[in-house]
């Protein structure tokens, strides 16, 4: 995109942009300061106008309106200070943008292709307020963090990301998306939890990659929606999460649900619900899919309710299970080279392969698992149905076949 460009550009919030070629404004690079007012349109027009946006350093960008950035090509944000979100509920409750999935709203789209986001900064969402606000209200719409829309070969790198409403991360429809060095924090300062608070979920999407993060959260630290196609979720340390989540999955009729080619390994999971999860719905009028070719490996777990699940019958008790199995299939899974401790919620019960009859879960491999349950509970044990287990630690779920 070319147009006449200036020495200077006098933005909304006092931003000064200085082209770098006198005949092409998309080599420009764009310093914004905060006005004291909605920052939104100026950091909204600076992205689409320059090439590098820089949030300096003790600078705090306060947003009251949406951030729509799509459709962007070869941009750059530079951000090294602080995007924070107001906490005006009723502005965003009307104003959000809305995805029909999961009936969600969200602050921010990010889309184009060729962007990246990096800085050392941090993207406020201003939670407290709707952590405050869900625990009497549970059907209150709250935004997502930050949306990866409709983009592609995208880099997040180096970014804190603090106090979401709901999910942090949504990715809808990218391809080629790198996050790498994510700090995320969630956490209430109430006795109202934070809920939902989702590190990354990953919808429509196909080659993305999420290594070397921290995330302290309230939800999965990662979970793939349907349609995740080779994706990576490596070198995580999750605490307080509902652990790595493939799914659920299968939850709607008329629609086919697929997640293919998932690695998840190197994982530091603690005080969560779960470690590595698979979990798909069953019961009458439910969707269909397939699950194949998922590995989880090198999990160091400590405190965790279930380590180690495959649940076949999510949401669905075992009688209707078993007269509605769950018509998501489940294929060429590994569990290799698990270690740590449950947190005793399950008694003894450190893992659990819980599939639907009519050999629905098939291929499932479990190697090298060294998982105990707090001394009181004795011995850990390890509980299956329906399913045959495969590898060297197939001998600790006993006889799985007819379980």
């Amino acid at each position: 995109m070319r147009f006449i460009s200036r020495l200077s550009v006098t933005l909304a919030v006092s931003s000064l942009c200085l082209a770098t070629s006198a005949s092409n404004a998309v080599d420009a690079s764009c310093v914004l300061s905060a006005s004291g007012g909605d920052d939104g349109p100026a950091f909204v027009d600076a992205v689409q106008r320059c090439e590098t946006v820089v949030v300096p350093p003790d600078t705090t960008l306060s947003i009251a309106t949406g951030l729509n950035m799509t459709g962007l090509s070869d941009r750059n944000i530079e951000l090294q200070g602080t995007v924070k979100f107001t906490d005006n509920m009723t502005y965003w409750i009307n104003n959000g943008f809305y995805f029909e999935f999961q009936d969600q709203i969200a602050f921010w789209m990010f889309g184009g292709s060729n962007l990246r986001l990096s800085g050392g900064g941090t993207i406020d969402g201003s939670g407290q307020v709707w952590y405050d606000a869900f625990a009497t209200n549970a059907t209150l719409l709250r935004p997502i963090l930050f949306t990866v829309y409709q983009a592609t070969n995208v880099v997040i790198e180096d970014i804190r990301m603090l106090n979401g409403p709901e999910w942090i991360n949504f990715v809808n429809e990218g391809q080629n998306i790198l996050y790498d060095r994510i700090n995320i924090s969630a956490v209430s300062t109430s006795t109202n939890l934070a809920k939902n608070t989702d590190g990354w979920d990953i919808y429509r999407s196909d080659n993305v990659v999420i290594v070397n993060s921290e995330i302290n959260n309230g939800d999965d630290c990662v979970s793939l929606k349907p349609n995740s196609t080779n994706i990576v979720a490596s070198y995580l340390n999750c605490n307080g999460s509902h652990g790595i989540s493939v799914g659920s999955l299968g939850q709607y009729a008329g629609v086919y649900d697929i997640v293919e080619n998932f690695t998840s390994t190197n994982v530091h999971m603690a005080n969560a619900e779960n470690g590595a999860r698979i979990k798909a719905f069953a019961g009458p009028g439910v969707g269909a899919g397939i699950v194949r070719n998922v590995s989880f490996s090198y999990f160091v777990e400590a405190n965790v309710d279930d380590p180690l699940v495959i649940d076949q019958c999510y949401m669905t008790n075992a009688t209707e299970c078993s007269a509605y199995p769950s018509n998501v299939y489940i294929q060429d899974v590994t569990f290799t080279n698990f270690y740590g401790t449950s947190s005793g919620n399950e008694q003894s019960v450190v893992a659990s392969l819980a599939c639907s009859p009519d050999g629905r879960c098939s291929n499932i491999s479990v190697s090298n698992i060294y998982l105990e349950p707090p001394p009181q509970y004795g011995n850990a044990t390890y509980t299956c149905q329906n399913v045959n287990v495969t590898g060297n630690a197939a001998y600790l779920f006993g006889d799985c076949e007819t379980t």
